[in-house]
């Protein structure tokens, strides 16, 4: 594997965000940005976006299109787990489960790293419980379920599925390489363990954007089942995060496709079609919702109060003393 020596410099970058506390600015938050017209045109760019990054759980979409892509046929809310960096409430662990069936594999089977549920509830019970860090509760346990069941329906080995040299990661290559137009420039090892390939935040917000644009009656395999992630993800938001977290406020209350990734980077795509990616460059999520989303209606495709319901329920207030004090801003 190959990976380029270093992201854009913070002297490319262009401040996205804000930590108010008291009329003052504590904290500020740099990073790049593209923001994709309807057209696919770059509408606004920000800092240094053709630099490249790995983009993360950004990057799940991708891999998902890529197993139904290898003959997995997979709906409703199987296909968002394949799509999720999921809490780990009962809810989600369930569908993982069925989808670990579906491949006729146990728990074992996933290579993942084990992990304590994001969702505070589900991890204090877990804990009560008397259980152990699991790769089952880890966030991307439905990515590799499904990875799995891939493996199994092609003949692929499983415990190699993880290898960049095997034959489903070579296809995922190829389907990232479809439908962001651009060849990868870098491969490393996410943090789940899969490879992530490098790319630059236009290519990213192409990709997603046909994830936004994609018909199901599309005479292209690719695209239908693009079109059945978009879908199942607007359908069940909750399962793309957990309850009252980021991206399942934003797609439940926008009917929008929103993805978050670690280390700061952030891709949402409106109903038109209008696409934001972005990259926070200290590798902070805080600030990354709220500028993608002002991002998006400075591009006139939602509208400030829709924006300022969304970011209310998800309470990005600076706290003093136990009460409000300040709030994460965006300064786009």
């Amino acid at each position: 594997m190959n990976a380029s020596p270093a992201v854009f410099a913070g002297s490319e970058a262009a401040e996205l965000a804000v930590v108010e506390r008291s009329g003052f600015v504590e904290s500020r938050h740099l990073g790049s940005a593209v923001v994709l017209a309807p057209d696919g045109t770059v509408a606004r760019r920000l800092g240094a976006p053709d630099s490249p990054i790995f983009p993360r759980s950004t990057m799940k979409p991708f891999q998902a299109v890529a197993v139904m892509g290898a003959g997995v046929p997979l709906e409703g809310s199987s296909a968002v787990l394949a799509t999720a960096s999921h809490a780990g409430t009962p809810a989600h662990l369930s569908v993982v489960r069925k989808l670990l069936a579906q491949a006729q594999l146990a728990e074992d089977a996933l290579q993942c790293p084990p992990d304590w549920p994001l969702d505070a509830k589900a991890r204090e019970e877990a804990i009560r419980a008397g259980d152990q860090k699991q790769p089952l509760f880890m966030n991307c346990s439905g990515k590799h379920a499904a990875m799995l069941i891939a493996c199994r329906v092609n003949g692929w080995p499983t415990e190699s599925y993880l290898d960049p040299q095997h034959p489903l990661q070579h296809h995922i290559r190829d389907t990232v390489e479809r439908l962001t137009g651009d060849k990868v420039v870098a491969t490393g090892v996410d943090g789940c363990g899969a490879p992530v390939h490098a790319m630059s935040l236009p290519s990213l917000a192409r990709g997603i954007q046909r994830f936004a644009t994609a018909s199901d009656s599309s005479p292209f395999a690719l695209f239908r089942n693009a079109a059945t992630i978009r879908n199942a993800v607007l359908a069940d938001g909750w399962a793309i995060d957990g309850p009252g977290r980021a991206n399942t406020v934003v797609i439940d209350e926008l009917g929008m496709f929103a993805k978050g990734g670690a280390e700061g980077v952030m891709v949402m795509a409106a109903p038109d079609g209008t696409t934001v990616a972005l990259k926070v460059l200290d590798g902070s999520s805080r600030g990354a919702t709220v500028a993608a989303l002002t991002l998006l209606a400075r591009a006139g495709a939602l509208s400030e109060s829709a924006v300022a319901t969304v970011l209310e329920k998800l309470d990005l207030s600076v706290l003093g003393g136990g009460r409000p004090v300040g709030s994460i801003r965006a300064t786009v």
